[in-house]
């Protein structure tokens, strides 16, 4: 699994509950995949956050290669009926 120096400098500086391996579950298993105008790959999945009991919805966007991580955050906008 490769990241992007942005996702490494950034991404991981500004969120820390975002971990590589909740982002590779949700690239392998996603509620959802939309590529989008730029050729970039968003993928939403369920995950459970340390100490917490409810899952949220965790958006990672990867390059146009579907592998390399390049962002993810929570995504409170998420809603059931865009699956």
């Amino acid at each position: 699994m490769r990241t992007t120096r942005y996702f490494d400098e950034q991404v991981r500086r500004k969120r820390p509950y975002v971990d590589l391996e909740s982002c590779w579950q949700v690239v392998q298993s996603p509620l959802r995949r939309e590529r989008q105008p730029d050729g970039r790959i968003r993928f939403w999945g369920r995950i459970t956050l340390r100490g917490e009991a409810e899952s949220r919805i965790l958006r990672v966007v990867t390059l146009e290669d579907g592998e390399t991580i390049h962002n993810a955050f929570l995504d409170r906008r998420y809603r059931e009926e865009d699956e």
